[in-house]
């Protein structure tokens, strides 16, 4: 109540500002101002406010600085607070921390980082807010060697004792993936929440520690909505469906995220069939549908191709009133995509009124799955957005399927790994590989891998396997050969294609000693098959 009459006296003062006087133009109304204007999402207002305090002279406080900072930020105007930020002669911690906040916020995690180590080298220190945000940004990127160093320097600093930031390391190695590391730091909370109790369960949930997090969920003072939702979620990616759904009928109070955890864990298990009967059990029982249910449904529904279900989908969030979020309009563009209708795709991406990163991806990764590689290229080099490791992922299929010069696939392989700071990834990796191959250059190709540190990924050696095959090369071949057999046992592909390459050089004792082998450990080519939708039935 109280705030719904403070938002319309602040709406009152902003439109009469002009009859104020000048001596009442002062740092604290317009702070207060700006700050309902943000809380509230008075957007027209904080811009008035913004050039009321340049006409009166008050940019240089910092305070009123940091307040639109925090204003921009909240709307995700980040280059308009970064703007802001600049303008400023000393910036305070506060004026940082809101700065770096709204890069979190935003989703730009690489440059809210790069923010914090600038903060870090100036005159000022670090404080718990701006250890919290750099800490959301290490576990958005699943960067845990620099989160390891934001600890050690929690520690130094002595903020650890607080309870929010040791809340936020967990949740950061959780979502690292080191669970072992955010169960040291709950043990050694002297005072722990509901959401530290929610994060050490998540954490363990997340990375398929099924039966820790049973026993974690068993031992919570307080089990909630999100508790249980936590380890739904998990037993749905991780476990048995069945048995995510037996947790999701016992809670006392379900909600959409309940069982959109169970779409999810169909569609990720490739049973979008399941997804889809589950959709309409959960739309029978009267549960209110959200944006992330029909996002997860369209990427059922992609992986299908099925034009008749997606568009049906489509239909359904316009009645809901749901395809203005951004998560359906980037599911919207993947699903058009991959059913093979460009235009439809192109439609959906244009109607995205806030694009974000996964939102440019689905057009990027639907130009190239479309075989469009000169759009992906053309697309990457507008540079109206941060890439990430699948934005790269999908230039290099494009400069695969483009044939595009090894010279230039280097460059963006650079560019990936020293402008952008991205780890690749075995997918990365395999492409390159692919690239190399085609180029002859397998020798490289097999220092790459070594030099990248999978050595121990048998997918990789597969790939340069192959690609051996296609450039003839028989030494760099049995070397691959061998790592593949040392990592994944007898694999029928190693056969296949050493007899292969065997065979193009004319080697017909080896090739008879490979296919005896073959026969010796009951290994056989598995015989190629494929599926259609003939209306709605495989």
């Amino acid at each position: 109540m109280y705030s719904g009459c403070e938002e319309y006296i602040s709406r009152k003062i902003v439109e009469n500002l002009h009859y104020f006087d000048q001596s009442w133009l002062h740092e604290k109304p317009f702070i207060h101002l700006i700050r309902v204007s943000t809380n509230n999402g008075l957007f027209s207002h904080g811009e008035q406010l913004h050039s009321l305090t340049l006409k009166a002279g008050l940019f240089s406080d910092v305070f009123i600085s940091t307040a639109l900072i925090n204003f921009y930020a909240k709307f995700e105007l980040v280059r308009d607070a970064h703007h802001l930020f600049a303008e400023i002669p000393e910036p305070s911690v506060c004026s940082w921390n809101s700065l770096i906040s709204g890069y979190v916020h935003s989703g730009h995690f690489r440059k809210a980082l790069g923010l914090f180590c600038q903060l870090e080298k100036s005159n000022l220190c670090a404080d718990s807010y701006s250890f919290t945000a750099a800490l959301c940004a290490c576990g958005q990127l699943g960067r845990v060697h620099e989160g390891r160093t934001l600890h050690s320097k929690i520690m130094k600093y002595g903020v650890e004792c607080s309870v929010f930031v040791s809340n936020c390391l967990i949740d950061m190695y959780g979502k690292c993936g080191y669970v072992a590391d955010a169960i040291i730091v709950f043990r050694d909370m002297v005072e722990k929440d509901d959401i530290s109790w929610n994060s050490i369960l998540s954490a363990n949930a997340r990375n398929g520690k099924l039966q820790e997090a049973v026993a974690i969920f068993h031992q919570m003072p307080n089990r909630d909505t999100i508790s249980y939702n936590e380890l739904i979620d998990g037993i749905a990616k991780f476990g048995v469906v069945d048995e995510a759904i037996d947790v999701l009928l016992k809670m006392p109070s379900s909600n959409s995220s309940s069982w959109n955890s169970i779409i999810t864990g169909y569609t990720n298990r490739g049973r979008n069939r399941e997804a889809l009967k589950f959709f309409c059990k959960m739309h029978s029982c009267g549960v209110r549908l959200d944006e992330f249910t029909l996002s997860s449904l369209l990427s059922g529904i992609a992986r299908l191709s099925s034009i008749l279900w997606g568009s049906s989908i489509h239909c359904c969030a316009i009645k809901n009133g749901l395809d203005g979020y951004v998560v359906v309009g980037s599911a919207l563009t993947d699903m058009y995509f991959k059913c093979g209708k460009i235009q439809d795709g192109e439609k959906s991406f244009q109607l995205v009124e806030e694009k974000n990163l996964v939102t440019w991806n689905a057009l990027i990764s639907g130009y190239a799955h479309n075989g469009k590689s000169e759009r992906v290229l053309e697309l990457f080099a507008t540079k109206d957005f941060e890439p990430d490791e699948i934005t790269f992922l999908n230039v290099l299929s494009a400069c695969w399927h483009s044939r595009a010069p090894l010279k230039i696939v280097n460059e963006y392989f650079e560019i990936m790994t020293v402008e952008y700071k991205i780890d690749p990834t075995p997918e990365h990796c395999s492409m390159m590989i692919r690239m190399m191959g085609n180029d002859g250059d397998v020798s490289g190709a097999e220092k790459m891998i070594n030099e990248l540190g999978f050595d121990s990924c048998g997918r990789v050696w597969k790939t340069l396997l192959a690609a051996c095959v296609t450039c003839k090369n028989i030494d760099v071949a049995e070397v691959a050969a061998k790592k593949v057999m040392d990592l994944e046992g007898d694999d029928e592909f190693v056969y296949v294609m050493m007899s292969n390459i065997y065979a193009w050089y004319g080697k017909w004792e080896d090739v008879c000693s490979v296919r005896e082998a073959m026969k010796v450990r009951n290994v056989r080519k598995e015989a190629g098959r494929s599926w259609i939708d003939v209306e709605e039935r495989s």
